[in-house]
């Protein structure tokens, strides 16, 4: 025997072998299509008996396997069923022989047989014909299974004579002794009168009857004679034969122990009514096979046909460890003959599915272990193929999975072996997707998303190339392109540089004929292979959605039932929403986005290839509203770390809009990475709402840019400073222009003023505008312009007089005596100076006996000879002023009258025109003090000389707020608020005495 049937089990050593063959042309469609009706009849019981038989059919077997029929009884064929077409009469004669000529091939073993024909009707089928059944076609066969059970209950009825005539032999001593094929030559010549000879002809018939009653039912007298066989010829050394009772014992006993069967069908079969007691449970107990054979049950022949005595004193079958023990005895006589190798491979894959059932996976791989190395003639490539598949299937019934995925890629590669003519790339495929679990290897991206990595990358990698490569050979570029795509996303961390450059030049070979999509692929079995996006080229780690612009940021009015009215719930607790508030607060921004605008997504990307990476055709993926996306391209350098990328997009409808990932197109492959997807991503939310479409202004003056602005602006706010200077009481015009920009038209305008001082004591009404004409030309509609005029008016009271010099000695800065007023006294350090000892007396305002009078020294000369000391600080603002205070040593002057001392001073102010007043020093004391040209939006400078005569220079500052809104949408949110500020500065020199009651000004 050449052939090895691998699907034999051990419950099918209690079976009839039907062959089951199409005779002439028949298509295979119809052929099957009966076949399957004629296996649905596999167990038929007896009638008048509680035995069942069971039926096995094939509907191929190799002939010479027919000749091991007396070795082992389930091999050799019993009954033949043949089907064919016929529709004419005249062709029936031709059929009819050539159903005999297949009945001649297996003709030595067969008990009975039919022949089943399709189509043809008439005289000849009607004539009542017991081995042939005719059918007008293949609809129309009501009766085939009951032809069938017919057809098995002639087969129960020779198998049972047959087992009955080898029983009741009286032959005497002359018992046939049963061969195998190749042993027939080495026992011519050989003394048939001899003990030894005599006892292997009764072993063997022993064991032979053994297995005519296993298949009859009888499973109780099977027991009985493997028994005997077993001791007989183990007495002559037979040991062949010996392997086949011990085999043929070890069946019995799991047909007994596992009656649902071994070979994984589906049913469970029937126990035959002979079975042993049902107390079979207990037996299971080691030590529970003994048996005990009375000798004189034994007749002169060998054989007793009156077994009860020795059924009656067979305690037990095998136990089901002694049944594995009993496989390995008979598979080691087995390897002992080299013509063997069928017979010992097949039962070392009865043995493994016995030890599968009983959960003993080790065991069970020492003999796959044995079945590999089993040597049999030259096999081919097709049974190869065949042996390798088996083999894979076995471990995995065992749970050797990785060992099951080796042998079954083996079984693949045999497929393109270079012996075949024609490589069967679609079998290698198809094979090769069958090893992926094995390797705990998986086709969805999303599984390698879960943790830590799972099997060898090195031997996956290895099995997604050859993928790659049986997909190629197959014609198919699309899978060859899935296949790459998901060995460079998944296994990236584990590719070499020079890897990571070998498949991204592949793929870019394949995407350039075939490119990649995001459709799922389905193969002809019904596999879908499922999409595989990019999410690691390049990686993102951080996902941000940006506010707008400050200059398109939508603002919410105000509302008129004021700020403190709240639109959220009034319940302090809901149980039905707060499992939920947490992720809303993650996903759910506080800022708004505009219908029409362009909208931004930040995102932080990193390139974990070694070369440059261009990512081409980048965009968002959204839901909620239509968002149309904006595609950007970048190139990232190799290794680039974090790297800044900002996505734009504009929507298009108003809503809820969710950002839910990016798509991009890298190496020819479409990907759409979705947020959900992407592992350690950060993200502040991706979900915003969309607000209708406003309008948007823009605002220009005729005044020029200011360099400093007068406060910082709110970051809801967009501020315009423009500066202009006056002189008190001159009044100018500022004309503002505003221009519709955007697509919805400008309903309503606001104008409101602000004034920014430093000193509330400085007061007065400096703008003034008039908006009917403006308003007039309302609503604004988009690229129209209107413009509106502001009349700014300097004016300022100078009427403190006595209350300046209080106001003066409240700010902290003593001149000379009295406190000086700074809006940088926080900064500036006081001077040091000398107070008298009676604070009485300096505390006069109208006294001016405590100032120490000395020459004042205006020369050119005399300043250029002063040395400077002292330590210079600086000021506060350095962007808008410094003030320097310098220590020098003066010598003393011959003192002069406060008369001259005022008359110098004036006609400095008179003559200088503010601009030498503000050079003059006075002296006073120790220190001397210049006064600084300063310039400082909303603040005042103070300076002042020893006679009690104070300089004051003011600025004051003034600003313009515009506020402008749409009616559209009910004055909800502004499109843009602007401020225009405008510095206007009223400059004036106050020169007074209080101790005289006089005052003398001038404008400068």
């Amino acid at each position: 025997m050449s052939v090895p049937d691998y699907m034999q089990c051990a419950e099918d050593h209690q079976t009839l072998l039907v062959v089951v063959q199409a005779v002439g042309i028949v298509s295979e469609e119809n052929f099957f299509r009966i076949y399957k009706r004629i296996c649905s009849v596999s167990q038929l019981s007896v009638r008048d008996s509680q035995r069942a038989l069971f039926i096995r059919y094939r509907h191929h077997y190799p002939p010479e396997n027919n000749e091991w029929g007396d070795f082992q009884t389930h091999r050799k064929v019993v009954g033949l069923i043949t089907i064919t077409d016929c529709f004419s009469p005249k062709d029936w004669p031709q059929t009819f022989e050539k159903f005999h000529v297949q009945k001649e091939i297996y003709g030595s073993t067969l008990y009975d047989s039919r022949l089943f024909v399709f189509g043809l009707q008439g005289d000849v089928a009607e004539q009542p014909r017991p081995d042939v059944a005719f059918y007008p076609n293949y609809d129309d066969c009501d009766s085939v299974e009951k032809r069938i059970e017919d057809f098995i209950e002639s087969l129960f009825i020779v198998l049972e004579s047959k087992r009955l005539d080898r029983a009741t032999d009286k032959s005497g001593d002359k018992i046939p002794l049963l061969c195998v094929p190749f042993e027939k030559k080495d026992f011519v010549g050989l003394d048939t009168d001899s003990r030894h000879y005599k006892k292997r002809c009764q072993g063997r018939m022993r064991k032979h009857v053994g297995d005519l009653c296993l298949q009859a039912g009888m499973l109780q007298d099977a027991l009985v004679h493997y028994h005997m066989s077993v001791e007989l010829l183990r007495s002559v050394n037979d040991f062949l034969w010996l392997g086949a009772a011990l085999e043929g014992l070890c069946s019995a006993s799991v047909i007994y122990h596992y009656p649902g069967g071994t070979g994984g069908k589906t049913g469970a079969r029937r126990l035959p009514g002979n079975s042993l007691p049902s107390e079979a449970a207990n037996r299971h107990r080691p030590g529970a096979q003994e048996v005990l054979i009375d000798p004189g049950a034994l007749t002169t022949n060998g054989i007793n046909p009156d077994t009860s005595t020795e059924i009656g004193r067979a305690k037990n079958c095998l136990s089901p460890e002694d049944i594995i023990d009993k496989y390995k005895e008979a598979i080691s006589y087995y390897s002992k003959y080299k013509n063997a190798g069928v017979i010992e491979l097949e039962a070392c894959v009865k043995a493994v599915r016995v030890l599968a059932i009983q959960k003993r996976g080790m065991e069970a791989s020492e003999f796959l272990q044995n079945a590999v190395y089993i040597n049999l003639r030259q096999l081919s490539e097709e049974e190869k193929i065949q042996r390798y598949s088996i083999l894979s299937e076995l471990y995995e019934l065992i749970g050797f999975h990785r060992k099951s995925a080796f042998f079954k890629r083996v079984a693949a590669m045999q497929c393109v072996a270079p012996s075949i003519a024609e490589p069967g790339w679609r079998a290698c495929y198809k094979l090769l997707l069958e090893t992926l679990p094995g390797y705990s290897l998986s086709l969805d991206p999303k599984d390698f998303n879960k943790g830590t990595h799972r099997g060898w990358a090195a031997v996956q990698m290895r099995l997604l190339h050859e993928l790659v490569y049986a997909s190629r050979r197959m014609g198919n570029p699309a899978l060859s392109v899935r296949h790459l795509s998901f060995l460079l996303q998944t296994m990236l961390d584990f590719l070499s540089d020079q890897e990571k450059k070998d498949v991204t030049q592949s793929l870019e070979n394949y995407t350039a004929k075939c490119p990649g999509t995001m459709e799922p692929i389905t193969l002809p079995d019904g596999l879908t292979l499922p999409p595989v996006p990019f999410t690691k080229l390049p990686i993102v780690r951080c996902v941000k959605l940006l506010s707008l612009p400050t200059s398109l940021r939508p603002q919410k009015v105000k509302s008129l039932l004021g700020q403190s009215m709240s639109t959220k719930s009034p319940f302090i607790y809901s149980p039905i929403i707060a499992h939920n508030r947490g992720e809303e607060r993650n996903k759910k921004i506080d800022f708004q986005w505009v219908q029409g605008d362009v909208c931004e997504v930040q995102l932080m990307v990193y390139n974990p290839m070694p070369f440059e990476l261009r990512v081409e055709n980048m965009g968002l993926l959204t839901s909620g509203v239509e968002f149309e996306s904006l595609p950007a391209a970048l190139s990232l350098p190799a290794e680039s770390g974090l790297y800044p990328v900002t996505l734009v997009g504009v929507p298009q409808t108003t809503g809820m809009i969710t950002v839910n990932g990016y798509h991009t197109t890298v190496f020819g492959v479409f990907s759409d990475c979705l947020l959900d997807n992407l592992p350690g991503l950060k993200t502040s939310g991706s979900t915003v709402e969309v607000i209708p479409a406003l309008p948007r202004l823009q605002i220009s003056t005729s005044l020029p840019r200011s360099a400093h602005s007068l406060q910082p602006s709110a970051g809801d706010e967009i501020a315009t400073n423009v500066s202009v200077q006056l002189f008190n009481g001159e009044t100018q015009q500022l004309a503002i222009t505003l221009e519709n920009i955007g697509l919805e038209p400008l309903e309503q305008l606001e104008v409101t003023s602000k004034l920014l001082t430093t000193k509330e004591k400085l007061y007065g009404d400096f703008l003034s505008w008039k908006l009917e004409e403006t308003l007039a030309q309302f609503p604004l509609q988009p690229g129209k312009v209107a413009t509106f005029t502001i009349n700014i008016k300097a004016k300022l009271d100078f009427s403190c007089q006595e209350n300046l010099l209080q106001d003066l000695s409240d700010d902290g800065i003593s001149v000379s005596g009295f406190p000086l007023s700074s809006p940088f006294r926080q900064v500036v350090r006081p001077r040091v100076e000398s107070r008298p000892t009676n604070p009485s007396e300096g505390s006069k305002t109208g006294d001016l006996g405590h100032v120490k009078r000395q020459l004042f020294h205006a020369g050119k000369e005399e300043e250029e000879e002063e040395e400077k000391e002292g330590e210079e600080a600086a000021a506060a603002d350095s962007s808008l002023m410094h003030v320097y205070y310098q220590r020098r040593t003066h010598e003393e002057r011959s003192p002069c009258s406060s008369e001259q001392l005022l008359s110098l001073l004036l006609l400095e102010l008179l003559e200088g025109a503010g601009s030498r007043a503000d050079r003059c020093m006075w002296h006073c004391g120790s220190f001397l003090h210049k006064g600084q040209n300063l310039c400082s939006y909303g603040s005042a400078q103070w300076t002042s000389n020893p006679a009690n005569l104070h300089v004051f220079q003011c600025w004051t500052d003034a600003a313009v707020f515009l506020s402008c809104s749409d009616g559209v949408n009910g004055g909800v949110f502004l499109n843009m608020r602007s401020q225009v500020s405008l510095s206007i500065t009223h400059r004036a020199s106050l020169v007074c005495w209080p101790s005289m009651g006089r005052l003398v000004g001038r404008q400068l």
